[in-house]
């Protein structure tokens, strides 16, 4: 095993809806809302700022009402192609407490439809098997599904 895959998680699915749709729900708060946590839970709050540097913020709500901030920056955004971003800052460049992750979301035209990838590279291979852990490819799995549905009526 390389040592990228110690610290890397990936979650590709083929999905029939273009890139351009799926760019969107990723980068409008509105659409980011309505796919973003995994059900039961839902997100209470989305902000962007999309700019390499801009500021995202989203915010889970359990079940139970209990909510989950999860702050951090946008590094590379390539319209209906990439996004880029991490929790490594929070805004305007001030580090975090505790960097977890860097997001890698990528979106290629594929037949009539576009692979999707996600990937999260973590800061060492004991966050990243925390992350697996967490569910990672269950949850992830369940908001790519979600994401599918959404973007299918875009």
């Amino acid at each position: 095993m390389t040592e990228t895959n110690l610290h890397e998680l990936v979650l590709t699915r083929l999905i029939p809806a273009s890139p351009a749709a799926l760019y969107r729900a990723w980068t409008e708060p509105d659409l980011i809302m309505r796919w973003f946590a995994p059900a039961p839970f839902s997100v209470a709050r989305a902000e962007t700022d999309l700019r390499p540097g801009g500021s995202t913020c989203i915010v889970m709500r359990g079940p139970d009402g209990t909510e989950f901030p999860s702050s951090g920056v946008y590094l590379e955004l390539v319209p209906n192609a990439r996004i880029v971003f991490t929790n490594a800052y929070t805004r305007a460049w001030e580090p975090s407490a505790k960097p977890f992750f860097t997001g890698i979301i990528t979106f290629e035209p594929e037949g009539s439809g576009t692979r999707y990838t996600a990937r999260a590279r973590h800061w060492s291979a004991e966050d990243c098997a925390a992350h697996e852990a967490m569910g990672f490819h269950e949850g992830w799995g369940r908001c790519a599904d979600q994401l599918a549905e959404l973007a299918a009526g875009l």
